[in-house]
């Protein structure tokens, strides 16, 4: 057994928003995605790190999370910010047991246990959120307050955290993000949303103030998920 993760898989089997309209490195993208999960067994998890279907609404979804689903191992679902069909945990859920889809489980204002380790996370927040005059610090304030419900959760196990958005990127810094890592003693943190070579470059990786950072969006690791734990 073996933990991985990934992000931005921006699936639109259900409809018409390809990804290969953005160039060459999303050519062929789903088969590369099937192609990326291909090594893993039944016994994997795979933490997919939010915008992972254009649908929107669960039904518009289903295809997508019905691919998902059939890809190897278990998988745990976060929000990201093209999420769109996202609903309540309670009528995901029910939606997913109405379609067989038993591989999926949602990380959102709680926490999943991966043996004795805590895997925890939300959607986060990225300067490109901010509005001037805007609601912009209620609702920052609000991703911060669901990462530290899902932290609390945890209790003391390590923990791994997730997120969609960077806490960090260069000339940027959510402080309140931040703050919670440090504050929870979480050492490894994966996150997605950027793409393409400029946002890939500009991306903050390595060991910042206690915890480690890793890119994992899909193009940037050419749509094989990164393992993280044995």
């Amino acid at each position: 057994m073996a933990l991985y993760t990934i992000g931005d898989l921006h699936l639109s089997l259900g409809s018409d928003k390809p990804m290969d309209i953005f160039g060459e490195g999303w050519s062929n993208y789903v088969e590369r995605i099937r192609e990326g999960f291909s090594e893993l067994g039944s016994e994997d998890v795979t933490v997919l790190c939010g915008d992972l279907s254009w649908g929107m609404s669960l039904e518009e979804s289903l295809q997508d999370l019905t691919f998902i689903h059939e890809l190897p191992g278990k998988k745990i679902l976060m929000k990201g910010n093209h999420d769109y069909w996202w609903n309540t945990a309670a009528k995901m859920q029910r939606f997913f047991d109405e379609n067989g889809l038993d591989s999926l489980q949602i990380l959102h204002n709680n926490c999943i246990f991966y043996g004795d380790i805590a895997l925890c996370g939300t959607r986060g927040w990225f300067y490109e959120l901010e509005e001037p005059g805007g609601h912009t610090e209620k609702m920052r304030s609000r991703e911060a307050g669901r990462l530290e419900t899902s932290l609390k959760a945890a209790g003391e196990r390590e923990k791994l955290c997730f997120l969609h958005y960077p806490p960090l990127y260069t000339g940027y810094r959510c402080e309140e993000m931040l703050r919670l890592l440090q504050q929870y003693g979480v050492k490894k943190c994966c996150y997605g949303h950027l793409h393409g070579g400029v946002a890939h470059a500009r991306a903050v990786q390595g060991e910042r103030d206690g915890t480690d950072f890793s890119l994992v969006s899909a193009d940037y690791l050419r749509f094989k998920p990164k393992k993280i734990l044995e």
